[in-house]
């Protein structure tokens, strides 16, 4: 150690004796081994206060100590500026008390793991040493109680993981070090830590990681590193950072997502940077952030969504940047910020100012010289005065030429004035397009002014100039009308935006920005989307499957938009598969499927995709393989000999299987009273005959297998017999019945006819006997030789030529003017003799009515009769004694159910017809 000198002198402040204060003011000295001292006075301890800031002052911060004294317990221990290489245990150990220990401005080299002992220290500074190594466990004594460490100015380069296991610890600051890159992990453990600094290191790399586990990090600060970009990746886990400070690095670009973790950010520095770019999602998640610092980058494009979602944000430094026409564009991407009320734009080229976007500020900071100083800028000098910003804003005219060089809040208001529009102003807007792929668009847009300032035309896709556009111009004058009779000649301008074969990446918002000398004009922002018809990649293929099996059918498609798929089975929607919950698709795997395929999932399946630019089809066939079966069993026959003989082999399959019949295990050789129908389902035999008699069989086969059945065939010697209900389920002849139901309804068809005939002669002859009765007076009969055929039976009184007049006595007689050679006589008429040829002619129907009522009768008990026996067959299942029909085993359950439906309801109607008319007959003739 070096000599500090023999003795210190000092003041002794005060003595402290128990229960009693002694001031003491004296001049005392004492060597440097013997700096503080416990006095006895009378049996009782007494602690000396002594002037220590006066003793640190000249003894431990004189820059001459090479190692840390052997000192008593203390709670402050500066001892900075001196010449301290090496933390010594031994020598800190005694410090039980300490609480602050002060090394900055010392040469200590390293930091190993016994340098601190067990001591209650909350505060290590140790600024401006010369620590490049950091070994494990180095602060594993002080985890307990420290919470303070400050390795400013060193010559860290590296930062070993999970170095800093100190739970406690809430501010960190590794300032001016060397550190270039920062690993995952290196902080963790740090679990109360609050901030972080490392600022000036010239970090370019922050991996994965880096901060994770600083769950209540607030705030962080990174300035003056060499940051390129910002990622979510280091900024994993900072769960509740406040305030991060990336100012002076050399990001130019900042992530999608990069805020997907720190999204309780309130304030957000990332001036003076290599910003060119604001995308719509560079500040996505940060609904929270009040201050937002961008000035002195080079930002040039921000996207109408740049801000979007900024729902609190306050303050926002945009100076010294390259962005006036985001200012300009009402439309632009500020109209979003609706709190926003301190804005800063000084060092951007501003032409204009749009009152709806800075009428809400509080605090405006600008400076431009550019100004348009018409009557749509009258209301920015009284607004900046009321305001009370005249302190932040410079502002100046640069047009009119009268006003040019003026600052804004000397001008008159009356010299705010329109008359002319030397700025140019939008007339035609370009128009929103869709377009096929590979064809061109064109956007034309137009503007005007009264300034023959050169003109320059620039068109912007999503808010970023096209630089090598095709683009047409032209301008020509046209007269406009002015005020008190003035015409004023206008330069019209028009500018062309061609795009060739577009392309997918042509979609976007297309603007045209017109400009000159006096400011620029922001046109619409018209959408160009670009459609491409779809075209398929898979295609489903046809397909044969085995019944029980997965049908899997593949179809995907490409275009712009990307196509809708859609599935069809024989060009509809019915799908027996999706009934039955058998059909799943799979849009990520383009995928179609049938599980457990049955024959009715047989069928032409259509995929169809479809965008807004058309659609497409493909087929693909799905045919479901079956072994053969018989969908119905194979049935013995019996027949009469001279019968026709059907034998059914009724098939299934897919593919549908071969038939072979074969007698008794013979070859069936078809003659002419052998043959097949329905594809060899049905052997017919002809006038059957004993010899064909035997055991048939049918064999079903296709490509999965074969299945045969056999059927007996008897032939019974005589036709006449009545055979016992057989395998069949009927008895007796089908020739024979069905010739005694033709014979039932020949009768029943004369009987008809027979009847009408009879109907015909009797009404003939009763109209002959009624033209041969005249109409006889019972008192007095007067009639001239000839008699009108208007008194016949047959004639009608609506055809005479005789005057009729009724009597004026109201009797029954009536009197005729009948005609003559002179003139007209009056003619009486007995009523009695025309009521007697009234009642023989309504005889002479009556007795038509009942032969015909008669006759109906006769017919309809010979139907009852026959509908009976027919009811009574169907019913039993076998031939009646009295109407022998034939067999009904060819026909199912449901069929013979139907047709005994059908004949009991006939039969009912017949037997209430049949009641009706007996009925009337009697009521007729009783």
């Amino acid at each position: 150690m070096h000599s500090i000198g023999k003795t210190l002198t000092f003041t002794l402040v005060s003595i402290r004796k128990m229960h009693q204060k002694i001031r003491i003011i004296k001049k005392i000295k004492l060597r440097t081994d013997a700096l503080i001292q416990v006095i006895f006075l009378g049996g009782r301890r007494v602690v000396v206060m002594l002037a220590l800031q006066l003793i640190l002052k000249r003894g431990l911060q004189s820059g001459v100590l090479e190692g840390i004294p052997t000192l008593f317990p203390h709670s402050p221990f500066p001892s900075a500026n001196n010449r301290i290489t090496k933390i010594s245990l031994e020598q800190l150990r005694p410090l039980q008390r300490l609480e602050t220990l002060d090394l900055s401005n010392n040469s200590i080299v390293d930091i190993k793991a016994d340098s601190f002992p067990a001591l209650p220290l909350k505060n290590l500074i140790m600024n401006n040493n010369r620590v490049s190594t950091l070994e494990t466990g180095c602060f594993v004594n002080l985890s307990s109680t420290l919470q303070i460490l400050r390795l400013n100015r060193n010559r860290l380069s590296t930062i070993p993981a999970k170095i800093f296991q100190l739970p406690n610890l809430q501010h960190l600051e590794l300032n001016r070090n060397r550190v270039r890159r920062v690993e995952g992990l290196t902080f963790h453990g740090l679990h109360a830590l609050r901030s972080l600094k490392i600022q000036r290191n010239g970090i370019s790399r922050l991996m994965d990681g880096a901060f994770w586990g600083l769950s209540n990090m607030e705030v962080l600060q990174l300035d003056y590193n060499n940051l390129t970009e910002v990622s979510k990746g280091w900024l994993y886990g900072l769960l509740t950072l406040q305030q991060l400070h990336l100012g002076h690095n050399a990001i130019s670009r900042i992530k999608p997502d990069a805020w997907e973790f720190c999204q309780k950010l309130s304030e957000l520095d990332i001036s003076s940077n290599h910003l060119t770019r604001l995308e719509e999602s560079s500040f996505v998640g940060l609904s929270l952030l009040d201050e937002l610092h961008i000035g002195n980058n080079r930002v040039s494009f921000i996207a109408d969504g740049a801000f979007r979602g900024l729902s609190h944000l306050q303050m926002l430094d945009l100076q010294n940047n390259e962005i006036s026409w985001t200012i300009e564009d009402m439309n632009g991407p500020f109209s979003a910020l609706d709190k926003l009320r301190k804005l800063f734009l000084q060092g951007n080229q501003i032409l204009d100012l749009q009152i709806n976007i800075i009428i809400r500020l509080s605090q405006l900071h600008l400076n431009t010289s550019s100004l348009l100083c018409d009557c749509q800028l009258k209301w920015f000098p009284l607004w900046v005065a009321e305001q009370a910003f005249l302190p932040y804003v410079n502002a100046s005219c640069a047009h009119p030429l009268m006003l040019k060089g003026k600052s804004v809040f000397t001008v008159k208001q009356e010299d705010f004035v329109c008359d002319d529009f030397p700025k140019p102003q939008i007339t035609v807007q370009p128009e929103t397009q869709s377009a096929i792929k590979s064809t061109n668009v064109t956007f034309v847009c137009s503007a005007a002014s009264s300034s023959d300032s050169p003109m320059t035309f620039a068109w912007k896709k999503d808010n970023e100039v096209l630089n090598d556009a095709e683009i047409h111009n032209q301008a020509h004058l046209r007269a406009q009308g002015g005020g008190q009779g003035r015409e004023t000649e206008v330069t019209e301008y028009t500018t062309t935006l061609q795009l060739r074969s577009v392309e997918f990446t042509s979609e976007g918002k297309y603007q045209c920005v017109i400009s000159n000398h006096f400011g620029s004009s922001y046109s619409t922002k018209a959408k160009l989307t670009v459609n491409m018809l779809p075209s398929f990649t898979k295609m489903p293929m046809d397909l044969s499957i085995r019944a029980g099996a997965t049908a899997r059918l593949e179809c995907a498609a490409v275009g712009h938009p990307s196509p809708q798929i859609a599935w069809q089975k024989d060009g509809g929607t019915d799908f027996p598969a999706a009934r039955e919950r058998r059909m799943h698709v799979m849009p990520e795997d383009d995928v179609f499927f049938i599980v457990d395929v049955k024959t009715e999932d047989i069928g032409l399946y259509s995929c169809t995709a479809q965008n807004t630019a058309g659609a497409i089809s493909a087929n693909a066939t799905l045919i479901v393989l079956e072994t053969p079966s018989f969908l119905r069993p194979l049935m013995d026959r019996t027949v009469a000999k001279g019968e026709t003989a059907v034998l059914q082999c009724i098939a299934g399959g897919s593919p549908s299987p071969r038939l072979n019949w074969t007698k008794d295990d013979s070859p069936l050789v078809v003659t002419e009273r052998h043959f097949f129908a329905a594809g060899n389902q049905l052997l017919i035999i002809v006038d059957a005959a004993e010899g064909d008699a035997g055991k048939y069989t049918c064999e079903m086969s296709n490509t999965l297998g074969t299945q045969r059945g056999n059927v007996r065939l008897a032939v019974l010697p005589n036709p006449n017999c009545d055979v016992g209900v057989g395998a069949s389920g009927g008895v007796g002849s089908d020739e024979d019945g069905w010739t005694t139901v033709g014979i039932v309804i020949i009768a029943v068809v004369c009987c008809v006819v027979g009847t009408s005939l009879v109907w015909v002669v009797i009404i003939y002859h009763t109209r002959r006997r009624n033209e041969d009765c005249s109409v006889t007076n019972t008192d007095e009969t007067n009639l001239p030789a000839d008699i009108p055929s208007y008194l016949s039976s047959q004639g009608t009184l609506a055809d005479r030529q005789d005057g009729y007049v009724p009597s004026e006595s109201g009797s029954g007689n009536h009197q005729f003017m009948a005609s003559s050679m002179s003139g007209f006589y009056m003619q009486s008429k007995d009523m009695n003799g025309r009521r007697a040829a009234l009642s023989l002619e309504m005889h002479g129907d009556f007795y038509v009515m009942n032969m015909c009522i008669i006759s109906a009768n006769c017919t309809l008990s010979i139907f009852l009769y026959v509908l009976f026996h027919l009811n009574t067959y169907w019913n039993s299942g076998h031939r009646s004694p009295a109407l022998p029909l034939p067999r009904t085993h060819q026909l199912s359950p449901q069929e013979r159910q139907h047709v005994r439906r059908t004949l009991r309801g006939f039969h009912r109607l017949l037997q209430q017809i049949y009641i009706f008319l007996n009925c009337s007959l009697l009521s007729i003739f009783p």
